[in-house]
C-alpha cells in the first residue's frame, strides 16, 4: 500500500510542522526523507484497520472543516504559518478529549522519531552534527560468521516434527534447546528474519526497522508505546542484558496464585541452568557516564544503588555497548541466538524464519501442529505431536484466540511495567549514547505499599530516538534546542511494577489489540517515582531538569527549589497523552495458575483446554514481576519444557 499524492502532502505538512529545520542549513523533515520513513512505519502496521484510520485522517487533514475543529479557522493547515500550525497541534495535545491527545502523541512520536533517525541523502544527517551525535557506527569487517543456518520457505511448505515452537526469543529459544536436548525432533518458527553481528551497524533506522515488530506500536488508548523484538532470537537480541533472578517475594506471590513450583527447588534449578548458560556475571560493569551521575545522586541522598548483573562476554562497555539495543556488533550479548538456539541446532532442531503463524491446528482436543504463511503469502504447515507457544505476551494470546481457545483468562492479566523518565542537562559532557547500556540500578522505592509494589530506577544508553520517545514537544524550536543538549543529557528511568492489569483482545482481522490504562493505584507509584527520579537528577548536579509531561516546565538550578518542580509535575497527571510513557516489559495475558477460572494455563504451562499446547514465554507470568524479566522468562521456559519432554 502507498500513500496518495494528497495523503503524502498532508503527512509532509504535519512532519514539517514538528520538524521544520532551522532555516540556516538544517533540513526539514520532508527534505531529509523523514516523511518516507514515517509512512513506512505506519503502513507496515499489521492492523489494516489502523492503517485505514491513519489514511482517512490524512484524507481530511487539510480540509477547512478539519481545521475549524483544530481551531485554525477556515484556512487549510498547509496554508497556515508555522506558528499557527504549531498552535493547532498543541491544541490537540492539550485537549480534554483523550482521543485528540492520543492522535497528537502518535503523530508527534512518529514524526520526531523519523526525523532524528533519517540518514539523509549522504547517509549522515546534518541534524546529527547539529545535536552533537556521531551517527551509526557501520558494520564491522571483522565480525564473526553467523552460527545459525535457518530455513526460509520460498513456496508452499509442509514439515513434520515432534514439537513445533512458535517464537524464538527468551522463551522459545530456551524451550527449543531443552526439548531438542532430550532427543525430540524440534522446529522453531520465527516471524522475523535472522540478523547477526555482520548485519548490525549501530544505526537506529536499520535497528528499529529490522529487529522490532512493526506493531502494535501503542496501547489502544494511546497511553503507552510498545516495543517488541521480532527477529531470530526475539527480544534477547535487542534487550539491555540486565539479568535479575525472580525476586523471592514475587516467587512466593506466584506460588500462592496456583503454581507451587515457583517456591521449590525445581524453579531454583531452572534459574541456575539459565544463569549458567547465559554466563551472567558482574565482570562487565564498568560504569557509564550516565550511571556515574545516577550513582552520585543516589549516594548523596543515601539511597540504595548496586551493580547490574549482565549476560555478556567480551562487552566493551563503551561505544559498542551504547548501541546494544540495535544489535551487538561484537557478539558479546548472550542472546538465545548465541546460546540456546545454537544448542538446539546442534541437537538437530530446525529453525524457520519469515513465517507468521496464524493458528494452532486442533483435533479431538489435541494440538496437531500449526498453520502459517510467509510474507509472500505462501502457506506453511507443520505437523507435530505438541506445540509450544512462545510468541510473547501480545502475540501468544492472539494466537490462542485465533486457534479457537475460549478460556476467559486468555488476554487478561496483562502487565507492562509502565515507565517514564526524568531528564537532566549537566555542565559536564555525558555522551549518553556511549558506555555500558545499563550498569547500575536502585530499588530504593521498590516497595511503596508494603506489598512489593513500587518502582525501580535505571538508566539506559540514549540515542536520539530513545530521547525523543520520552520527551514532550511544545514547539519545533524548543524541541530542537532541547535536542542540542543531547551530549550533556542524562536521565533516570522510572519503571513501575504494576499491580493492576490490562488486556489483549483480537480484532476482526485476527491481530492483537492491547488495552491498558494506568490505574490510580499504579499512577500514584509512578508519581512517587517521578519525584524520586527528580531528586536523584537534582542531587547529581543537573543545571536543568524536565520530565516527559506534555505540559511540563523546565526547572533551572537557582531559580526555584526542586520541591517546586515536584509539586508542579505532580499536578500534571498521567492520563493518556499527558506524559510520555512506554511499556518496558510486556508480561502476562495467558498466565499460569491453579484453576481455569483464574488462569489460561496450568502449573506446567499446558493450556487448560489443549493439554499438549504448552506456553513458554512472559505471557505465563501469574502477576507483574517488578524487575527486568529475561531470566524469569527463560527459567519458566526451561521448567515447562522439561515437564513437556518428560510427558512426551
Amino acid at each position: 500500500m502507498e500513500l496518495s499524492v494528497k495523503q503524502r502532502a498532508a503527512l509532509a505538512s504535519i512532519c514539517d510542522t514538528f520538524a521544520p529545520g532551522d532555516g540556516a542549513g538544517l533540513p526539514s523533515a520532508s527534505e531529509i526523507g523523514a516523511v518516507d520513513i514515517m509512512a513506512a512505519l505506519v503502513l507496515h502496521n499489521p492492523r489494516t484497520a489502523e492503517v485505514k484510520q491513519f489514511c482517512q485522517l490524512l484524507n481530511v487533514w487539510d480540509s477547512p472543516a478539519t481545521q475549524l475543529l483544530l481551531g485554525g479557522g477556515a484556512r487549510r493547515f498547509s496554508q497556515q504559518t508555522q506558528q499557527r500550525r504549531e498552535r493547532m497541534l498543541l491544541a490537540l495535545a492539550e485537549s480534554g478529549m483523550t482521543r485528540k491527545r492520543a492522535i497528537f502523541q502518535a503523530l508527534k512520536g512518529a514524526a520526531t522519531l523519523s526525523y532524528y533517525m533519517a540518514p539523509g541523502a549522504t547517509g549522515h544527517s546534518p541534524l546529527w552534527d547539529a545535536i552533537g551525535y556521531p551517527g551509526p557506527l557501520g558494520t564491522r569487517a571483522d565480525a564473526a560468521e553467523p552460527p545459525l543456518t535457518p530455513l526460509r520457505p520460498a513456496g508452499a511448505t509442509t514439515l513434520d516434527c515432534d514439537v513445533v515452537i512458535v517464537g524464538s526469543g527468551a522463551g522459545g529459544g530456551t524451550a527449543a534447546a531443552v526439548l531438542a536436548g532430550h532427543g525430540l525432533n524440534v522446529i522453531v518458527v520465527e516471524k522475523g528474519e535472522y540478523y547477526d553481528d555482520k548485519d548490525f551497524d549501530g544505526g537506529e533506522l536499520s535497528g528499529l526497522s529490522r529487529l522490532y515488530a512493526p506493531g502494535p506500536a501503542a496501547t489502544a488508548e494511546g497511553q503507552l508505546s510498545l516495543l517488541q523484538g521480532q527477529c531470530l532470537g526475539g527480544g534477547t537480541v535487542v534487550n539491555y542484558t540486565t539479568s535479575f533472578r525472580t525476586p523471592p517475594r514475587v516467587r512466593e506471590e506466584w506460588a500462592a496464585l496456583g503454581v507451587p513450583q515457583f517456591a521449590t527447588d525445581e524453579y531454583d534449578r531452572s534459574l541456575d541452568a539459565v544463569w549458567s548458560r547465559l554466563g551472567v556475571n558482574r565482570d562487565h560493569g564498568q560504569i557509564s557516564s550516565r550511571d556515574v551521575l545516577m550513582e552520585r545522586g543516589l549516594a548523596k541522598l543515601g539511597w540504595h544503588v548496586d551493580e547490574m548483573p549482565r549476560n555478556v562476554d567480551g562487552c566493551d562497555n563503551g561505544v559498542e555497548c551504547g548501541r546494544c539495543g540495535l544489535g551487538c556488533r561484537l557478539g558479546a550479548k548472550q542472546s538465545t541466538a548465541k546460546t540456546w538456539l545454537v544448542d538446539a541446532q546442534q541437537s538437530g532442531a530446525r529453525l524457520v524464519v519469515g513465517v507468521d503463524v496464524r493458528t494452532v491446528t486442533l483435533q479431538a482436543g489435541r494440538a496437531t501442529g500449526i498453520v502459517g504463511r510467509t510474507a509472500d503469502g505462501h502457506p506453511v504447515i507443520i505437523h507435530a505431536r505438541a506445540v509450544v507457544a512462545a510468541a510473547g505476551s501480545v502475540q501468544t494470546p492472539a494466537l490462542l484466540r485465533r486457534s479457537g481457545l475460549t478460556n476467559p483468562n486468555i488476554g487478561r492479566h496483562l502487565h507492562l511495567h509502565p515507565a517514564t523518565g526524568v531528564w537532566g542537562v549537566f555542565d559536564e559532557e555525558v555522551r549518553p549514547w556511549e558506555g555500558g547500556i545499563q550498569t547500575r540500578y536502585s530499588t530504593e522505592h521498590a516497595d511503596l505499599d508494603g506489598h512489593g509494589y513500587g518502582v525501580i530506577y535505571e538508566t539506559a544508553a540514549t540515542n536520539p530516538a530513545t530521547a525523543v520517545s520520552f520527551m514532550s514537544w511544545t514547539g519545533a524550536q524548543a524541541h530542537l534546542d532541547q535536542m542540542r543538549s543531547l551530549p550533556n543529557l542524562s536521565g533516570v528511568g522510572i519503571i513501575t511494577r504494576d499491580r493492576d492489569s490490562g488486556q489483549v483482545k483480537v480484532g476482526s482481522d485476527g491481530e492483537p489489540v492491547v488495552h491498558y490504562r494506568l490505574s490510580a493505584y499504579d499512577a500514584a507509584h509512578m508519581r512517587a517515582g517521578i519525584e524520586g527520579g527528580a531528586r536523584i537528577v537534582e542531587a547529581a548536579g543537573a543545571r536543568r531538569l524536565f520530565s516527559g509531561h506534555q505540559r511540563g516546565t523546565i526547572w533551572e538550578r537557582g531559580t526555584s527549589s526542586i520541591d517546586d518542580f515536584i509539586r508542579q509535575t505532580d499536578s500534571l497527571g498521567t492520563a493518556p497523552g499527558q506524559i510520555a510513557m512506554a511499556a518496558l516489559h510486556i508480561m502476562g495475558a495467558a498466565r499460569m495458575g491453579g484453576s481455569p477460572a483464574t488462569s489460561a494455563a496450568g502449573p506446567d504451562g499446558a493450556t487448560w483446554e489443549v493439554p499438549n499446547l504448552v506456553l513458554a514465554d512472559a505471557s505465563t507470568f501469574p502477576a507483574s514481576l517488578g524487575v527486568n524479566p529475561m531470566i524469569s522468562v527463560e527459567a519458566i521456559a526451561y521448567m515447562n519444557a522439561q515437564r513437556l519432554a518428560a510427558g512426551l
